[in-house]
């Protein structure tokens, strides 16, 4: 085929030739940008890998970024997370003192827990994969706690604002687990497991604050403050410091410097990289922890 030349002395193609080139390149370009937007569509739901991370925590920063200023924290949360211990048959919550407004949180000492598995959770409740973990994994996790064979330290944040149609459903859902571990801490971990059980989907605004109430109440809260703490979101400022410092870090007592994604588990500090649909592998995992094996 004969082309002419420009003045560079560079071959051109004919015009019908140009004009396939240019329609080519335009569905190269298309189609370029709709990887993108899938790519980014993915990167903003729960429960990240931590290789494709990094654009959702920024997405996380700016929106906490951007709340209001520090507030004080619930009762027997000192450390951003309620921890459970067991005496062998019941769980058994550990007290501590409300973080001041502006105050570091106090990190558990694990060298106070005694020989056991010390599991800690940081979870969204609007993370579809958090829910995918506790369902599979709860049960168990509880009846090692009540055993005392292992420890569960929850933190409730929320980095899912953003999908939750301007409702923020994971503040208000991680402000009302404060409010029953303010009030009745033996509660928490049943109104950990019905947060889940009617965890609301992605790009929903999830449940009332007057529906959050009714879940306590169902969980088995009978002090009426916690409704009127749910109602009126007392925690929702505290949880927005408590996650801002998850995403900053440094996490206390962990392999990781912060938290990237949820749900991030880990156990005596290490983290646990397996499925998160495969109890037989998180057992396996948690035996392997706590044994050193």
């Amino acid at each position: 085929m004969k082309f002419m030349s420009n003045v560079y002395g560079q071959p051109v193609p004919p015009k019908k030739d140009r004009r396939e080139m240019a329609r080519e390149s335009a569905r190269q370009l298309r189609e370029e940008q709709q990887k993108k937007e899938k790519r980014n569509r993915w990167l903003l739901r729960g429960g990240i890998g931590a290789g494709l991370i990094a654009a959702a925590v920024v997405v996380a920063l700016v929106v906490v970024g951007n709340q209001g200023p520090a507030a004080a924290g619930p009762l027997n949360m000192a450390s951003d997370g309620v921890l459970l211990t067991g005496d062998g048959t019941n769980l058994v919550p550990v007290e501590t003192a409300a973080l001041a407004a502006d105050e570091d949180p106090i990190a558990t000492d694990p060298s106070t827990l005694g020989d056991t598995a010390n599991i800690v959770v940081y979870a969204d409740y609007l993370c579809p994969f958090c829910g995918q973990f506790e369902t599979t994994n709860g049960e168990q996790i509880a009846g090692w706690v009540a055993a005392g064979t292992a420890t569960l330290e929850l933190h409730p944040i929320s980095i899912l604002d953003p999908v939750s149609a301007g409702s923020k459903y994971p503040t208000r859902a991680a402000s009302a687990l404060a409010c029953v571990a303010n009030y009745e801490p033996e509660n928490v971990l049943a109104m950990n497991a019905a947060l889940f059980a009617n965890q609301p989907a992605e790009n929903t605004e999830g449940l009332t604050n007057e529906d959050l109430a009714s879940l306590a109440t169902d969980a088995g809260v009978t002090d009426e403050k916690v409704a009127t703490c749910i109602t009126e979101n007392t925690f929702a400022s505290w949880v927005d410091t408590a996650t801002q410092r998850a995403l900053d870090g440094p996490i206390p007592n962990a392999d990781i410097k912060q938290i990237k994604g949820t749900p991030t588990v880990l156990v005596n500090g290490v983290t646990y990289p397996g499925a998160l649909d495969d109890p037989a592998a998180f057992e396996a995992f948690v035996t392997a922890q706590a044994t050193g094996e």
